[in-house]
């Protein structure tokens, strides 16, 4: 019995990083093939996450172009003649309009 546990205990201590080995197995399989968190699913939230960002800015810009026109309609009536004609389709006696359809 003594020569078998001698044998077991050298064994183990020869073969101590098994077990660190094996853990660390776990964690990268953890890592990749688990649902929650995995690494591929993380970079499809992130891609996910970098084009929303950018259609925040877009619209943005679009919202700041809107705020700035609306402010000048508001305070001159320039301005608010110059829309009303682009809006309706309006045109004076003396003008020629042209319109671009894309």
């Amino acid at each position: 019995m003594g020569k078998k546990t001698k044998k077991l205990s050298f064994w183990m201590r020869r073969k101590s990083h098994l077990p660190v080995l094996i853990i660390g197995t776990l964690v990268v399989l953890l890592l990749f093939f688990n649902e929650e968190t995995s690494v591929k699913l993380n970079m499809e939230y992130q891609n996910r996450i970098n084009e929303l960002q950018q259609e925040i800015k877009l619209n943005e810009d679009s919202a700041s172009y809107y705020r700035s026109r609306r402010e000048a309609i508001e305070t001159g009536t320039s301005d608010l003649e110059h829309v009303a004609r682009e809006q309706f389709h309006m045109q004076r006696p003396t003008e020629d309009v042209f319109l671009i359809k894309e």
